[in-house]
């Protein structure tokens, strides 16, 4: 009877993988904030130890409110994704930022932060693909806004990117979401508003430069935004991914969502 029992746990250890992703909640130092921003970074086990493999890296963004634990929140078998695909998960804190360098407050310097000074940090200190053909980067809402803003500025860093909910255009909710404490007033400020939301910024983007999948909801505040984005990408001949599927603006959505986008970076990677 014991030679069955030991002989059946060596079995179930064959045919159930251990959960063996590392989750590193780390603090990252922004010289250009001159202070350190919290990041949940997820290491797949084969990205450890001495035979460590080089892994692609997927910049996860948070929305309004959040901070770096809510992706993990939000989808927390993100560590067996990890094991399962090969990946590495950076979820940095953006605070309320939008992602941005605020033209108006100098302690939100975000869009340096996560395009350079997060990337630096992470390649020197895990095994990744260090080039934009192994870095996507994505987000819910504020972070799908800040994804596509990151990836379309900085193309030479991220080769594939997506939105998830993302609020792509900024300038219909102006009294929304802290967003006038980083650009001033719309009233005063109509310029930098302009200049500083995802469809204006598609005139440096040519066919090709990005991988870009984007997908809202049917119910979601985002969607006639995220259309309009769609329809711009069509008019520059700009190939990409859009989806609308039944949903809200909420976590459920999220946790659906991520899935496809992962699927998406994954093809990326691969080509």
């Amino acid at each position: 009877m014991k030679r069955k029992f030991l002989l059946l746990v060596v079995w179930l250890a064959t045919v159930i993988p251990a959960l063996a992703a590392e989750v590193d909640t780390v603090r990252v130092n922004s010289p250009s904030m001159k202070k350190e921003i919290e990041v949940v970074i997820i290491v797949p086990d084969i990205a450890l130890g001495d035979a460590a493999k080089a892994c692609p890296t997927v910049y996860l963004l948070h929305g309004y409110g959040g901070n770096a634990k809510a992706w993990i929140g939000i989808k927390p078998n993100l560590p067996q994704i990890a094991d399962e695909k090969g990946l590495i998960f950076v979820c940095p804190d953006g605070k309320n930022s939008w992602y941005w360098d605020s033209p108006k407050n100098e302690d939100m310097r975000y869009e340096t932060f996560i395009s350079d000074e997060l990337v630096r940090y992470v390649d020197a200190r895990y095994r990744t693909v260090a080039d934009r053909k192994g870095r996507a980067i994505t987000g819910l809402s504020m972070g799908g806004h800040g994804a596509l803003w990151s990836a379309i500025r900085h193309k030479d860093v991220f080769g594939a990117c997506g939105s998830m909910s993302g609020g792509v255009d900024i300038r219909p909710f102006p009294k929304n979401w802290d967003m006038a404490r980083q650009l001033g007033e719309i009233e005063t400020n109509k310029e930098i508003w302009d200049s500083h939301t995802v469809v204006n910024q598609l005139d440096s983007l040519k066919n090709g430069d990005l991988a870009i999948t984007v997908d809202c909801g049917e119910a979601d505040f985002f969607l006639n935004v995220n259309k309009d984005l769609h329809e711009r990408l069509l008019k520059r001949g700009i190939n990409h991914d859009f989806t609308t599927r039944p949903g809200g603006h909420d976590s459920k959505y999220w946790n659906n969502s991520i899935d496809y986008h992962l699927l998406f970076f994954e093809k990326f990677f691969k080509k």
